[in-house]
């Protein structure tokens, strides 16, 4: 271990971060209330819902993939950067506006478009402005903004729904305002290096081209990274798990909430943990805490108890998804760096799904309890083959 003082992240690592918590306080706000504003007052179903959600989710995971390889073709990362942010914060006037579901589906479906737009080329961006020996550090502060805003977003919508005594309409609007702030600091705040990136191989086709030079080391962390993902299913069944315990609905949020709380605190920790430590070491202990959430989750019977497992699942979070972000630049040439980001980010939405699935078939006929249990067992296992593997297998 090396116990040398690490230089401190550089300043456009906290502006990206502030640009993500910005953005996310805007879209979490949002995102709390429009179940309520489509059902309730636009007179959707759960079902339209539903749909909804998964067009839009499933066209962020593509276009991550896309945008990360045309910004490795381009040498560039902060114009997408730019094209993302500015599209999400330019949807967020039209959920206010909207009179039909018509207009909430075309919002949510640019909105995420643009965070798919967004997210390889941000990550890509963050490896590029530090050192390798502060990366686990710099892909833990900007982690733990997001989380922050992960956190406000909500909080500000219970705060606003009592100032404006539950006129939905009048809270979207305040949305637009952090969305605006978060451009703006991306556009001033933020310089992108030089384009002289290391090249390794002929120069990049666009798209998908070069992604079999990626190597060997990059799959391994990709493929734990969607083996661990099917060991964590959509933080969804965290909410109804507590409903299932007995939290009233007024109070349901608190899940959310402790969740991110614990994220934040320990995400930058977790980070600067990362240049330090043997990665596999932080992927098993990372992978353990999810396995005692788990374990907590299928026991409770308390709304304490889930409230515990969700600061579990929380800390988890905070262990292993900056650790990730790091692996997957470190073992990613230079300029396919993007593309490498936007494979990694479409293997895990893909596994996110199939472990959601298969959570709620289990959740159905089994119960809530061996959900929990489920997702324990099978990141016992992850554990287990990581522990077991070739110490120089993941670097």
């Amino acid at each position: 271990m090396d116990t040398r003082r690490s230089p401190s992240v550089p300043a456009g690592i906290w502006i990206l971060g502030l640009v993500s918590m910005f953005m996310d306080i805007s879209s979490e706000l949002v995102h709390s209330l429009l179940p309520i504003w489509m059902t309730s007052v636009l007179g959707a179903s759960v079902m339209t819902v539903g749909i909804l959600e998964g067009v839009a989710e499933a066209a962020a995971a593509i276009t991550k993939v896309l945008s990360g390889s045309i910004s490795d073709y381009a040498g560039k990362r902060k114009p997408l950067a730019m094209i993302g942010y500015g599209l999400s914060a330019l949807t967020k006037p039209f959920f206010p506006l909207a009179t039909t579901i018509g207009w909430v589906f075309a919002a949510r479906f640019t909105d995420r478009i643009g965070k798919g737009i967004r997210g390889a080329p941000r990550d890509a961006l963050v490896a590029e402005l530090v050192s390798e020996e502060t990366r686990g550090a710099a892909y833990g502060l900007r982690q733990a903004l997001d989380s922050a805003g992960a956190l406000l977003g909500p909080l500000l919508a219970l705060a606003l729904m009592l100032l404006f005594a539950n006129d939905i309409r009048a809270v979207l609007w305040i949305a637009v305002v952090p969305a605006a702030v978060s451009v703006i600091l991306l556009a001033t705040g933020v310089r992108e290096p030089g384009s002289e990136r290391k090249t390794v191989g002929p120069k990049n086709r666009l798209l998908l081209a070069g992604a079999g030079r990626l190597p060997a080391s990059y799959w391994l962390v990709a493929g734990f990274g969607f083996i661990l993902t099917l060991a964590r299913f959509s933080e969804a069944f965290l909410i109804l798990r507590a409903e299932d315990a007995g939290l009233s609905p007024g109070n349901i949020p608190l899940i959310m909430i402790v969740m991110n709380v614990t994220y934040t605190l320990f995400a930058y920790p977790a980070g600067r943990a990362a240049d330090l430590f043997p990665p596999r070491v932080l992927l098993v202990s990372g992978t353990l805490v999810l396995v005692l959430s788990d374990a907590v989750l299928a026991a409770a019977v308390t709304p304490a108890t889930v409230l515990a497992g969700a600061g579990l699942w929380g800390v988890h979070m905070a262990m292993t998804q900056g650790l990730l972000s790091k692996l997957v630049a470190d073992n990613a040439p230079d300029d396919l760096r993007g593309t490498a980001f936007g494979i990694f980010n479409l293997t895990s939405g893909v596994a996110l799904l199939l472990s959601s699935t298969i959570a709620g078939a289990l959740w159905s006929s089994a119960g809530a309890s061996a959900t929990f249990i489920a997702g324990a067992v099978f990141a016992a296992v992850a554990a287990a083959g990581l522990f077991c593997c070739r110490k120089k297998s993941i670097h």
